[in-house]
């Protein structure tokens, strides 16, 4: 038995095989190695000039993306490996462009699509023609850098810009520009918003490199409710283009996000001017009302203040485009200002200047000023609510309420003027004690442009006797501060909740919605 093993064990050694692999080294695959799948960094990069040469797309998140390439910054989302599923993250999101009334080939997803379907079954094969591998890669490596920054900074900031949209529509009048004025047109957006800074770009960059790009796209989406019922309705298919145009329109809007109100207190009162409606919010009551805004010609401004006071019967100091274009007409003539109660002052002096010795000429130098006594019939009404703010606008009562009838109630030259002053006076304050009511309540009716009491004489007598005491100045108030202030947002939507929450669609008054979807055209087909 232990011969017949050895004898097996001299056997197979001698029948042992030689490992052919044994001495096999990288130079022997290289004629193994197929030349159309072979990446080149270097090649890639002289795709990636090409490709930013031949891009003439304009927007901001275009230009930072060309910078970027053209100071050769490392690849961000090709690596030796090829691609992970960084980009399908990516394109989960961009899938929703189309929800938001957005196209998908402004973000290049078919194409994105495409290259990315060909490097994964290492198809290169097209028409006929074998595609450089490296062509697709740098075609994948630009586009989905290109769509992820429009996607990014446009949901986290707006995909315009109304800063810059809206205040270059009216233009001014030469009669309200200065000799040192460079400025061509009319401010009508004077709300802080955010803005993309060159840190956001670099953090939403960094996010690609360490595969955090989920998570950065889910947490810049528009927080605010808003936005997410426009969205649910923009994504119905039964919608006409029409209503659609407007809800894209209106989800932009919700884009821009407010750098001194983040978050909105209990207490606030916004004024939506295609509504013309203010709603004054206190925690969970609401006191909605009718306003009356300003005309075509002359808008009210979009501004974010708070409310600091209320004036009761207060003098109303004309703005001197209109004292030019209205009043200057009738100089020399007392009784139209008699019957206006305008009065007229020297500005340097601040002496009284009797209308007759005032001619056209003075009144439009601009060196005197046109104001209108306090009380009934005043063009404010009887209270103003004030607000820190450049346009010398306000929230005021009227002496013509008859316009609160209207359904366009575009009728002032750019202030607010609201249909319950006295309610929402009372709103504004923070302790509402009967004394204080009661005293607004009388300031607000009480005739006070009469001086003193009204007398009769006696038939009989030849006595005067009182018969109206026409003023109780104990009881009269001439001021109110606000305490805390009251935030004011006058804003435009042309599709907002009514005040019982149900989404209501407004007329385009100033035209706005057409200003800001002429730029969106630029993410539609």
């Amino acid at each position: 038995m232990g011969l017949l093993f050895l004898a097996c064990l001299f056997h197979s050694c001698e029948d042992e095989h030689v490992n052919p692999y044994r001495i096999l080294s990288l130079d022997s695959l290289r004629e193994l190695r197929e030349s159309s799948y072979a990446l080149n960094s270097q090649t890639i990069r002289s795709y990636l000039r090409r490709l930013s040469r031949a891009d003439a797309d304009s927007m901001i998140p275009d230009y930072r993306l060309r910078e970027y390439y053209a100071n050769e910054r490392p690849f961000l989302w090709i690596d030796r490996n090829g691609l992970d599923n960084r980009a399908d993250t990516l394109l989960r999101y961009l899938d929703g462009v189309e929800k938001m009334g957005f196209s998908q080939r402004k973000f290049a997803v078919p194409q994105i699509k495409e290259d990315l379907g060909r490097i994964r079954k290492l198809h290169l094969e097209s028409k006929g023609d074998t595609l450089d591998i490296n062509l697709l890669m740098a075609r994948l490596e630009y586009n989905m850098t290109k769509a992820y920054l429009r996607y990014a900074v446009g949901q986290r900031y707006g995909f315009s810009n109304p800063t810059f949209l809206l205040n270059r529509i009216d233009e001014k009048q030469p009669s309200q520009q200065t000799v040192y004025d460079t400025t061509r047109y009319q401010k009508l957006f004077d709300i802080a918003i955010e803005h993309p800074t060159s840190a956001f770009y670099g953090k939403a960059l960094r996010k690609i490199t360490t595969d955090s790009v989920g998570e950065f796209l889910h947490d810049i989406q528009p927080t605010d409710s808003l936005y997410h019922r426009l969205l649910a309705r923009v994504s119905n298919d039964s919608i006409g283009m029409e209503e659609r145009g407007k809800l894209v329109c209106n989800l932009e809007r919700c884009r821009w996000r407010m750098r001194d109100f983040q978050e909105w207190p209990d207490k606030y009162v916004l004024v939506n001017i295609p509504a013309f409606q203010l709603y004054a919010h206190d925690g969970d009551s609401l006191l909605p009302m009718r306003v009356v805004c300003g005309k075509f010609n002359t808008k009210t401004p979009l501004l974010a203040s708070k409310i600091k006071r209320m004036d009761i019967n207060p003098k109303w100091f004309i703005p001197k485009s209109i004292v030019e274009n209205e009043v200057a007409r009738h100089a020399g003539n007392r009784r139209w200002f008699e019957s206006h109660r305008y009065f007229i002052r020297h500005r340097k002096t601040g002496k009284r200047i009797e209308p007759e010795r005032v001619s056209w000429g003075m009144l439009k130098s601009g060196d005197y000023l046109v104001a209108q006594e306090g009380g009934p019939g005043n063009s404010l009404g009887r209270i103003i609510f004030r607000f820190d703010n450049p346009f010398s606008v306000f929230l005021h009562d009227t002496s013509s309420p008859g316009v609160f009838g209207r359904d366009n109630r575009g009728a002032s030259h750019g202030c607010v003027r609201v249909q319950k002053p006295f309610d929402l006076a009372v709103y504004m304050l923070s302790k509402k004690d009967e004394t204080t009511i009661d005293k607004l309540r009388y300031s607000m009716t009480a005739d006070v442009s009469k001086k003193g009491n009204q007398y009769e004489t006696d038939p009989e007598t030849g006595e005067k006797v009182v018969v109206e005491d026409t003023l109780n100045r104990q009881r009269l108030i001439g001021s109110v501060d606000v305490s805390p202030e009251v935030p004011l947002l006058i804003t435009y939507f042309t599709v907002f909740p009514d005040e019982k929450g149900v989404l209501r669609t407004y007329k385009d008054v100033y035209g706005y919605d057409r200003v800001i979807a002429h730029h969106l055209r630029n993410y539609r087909d």
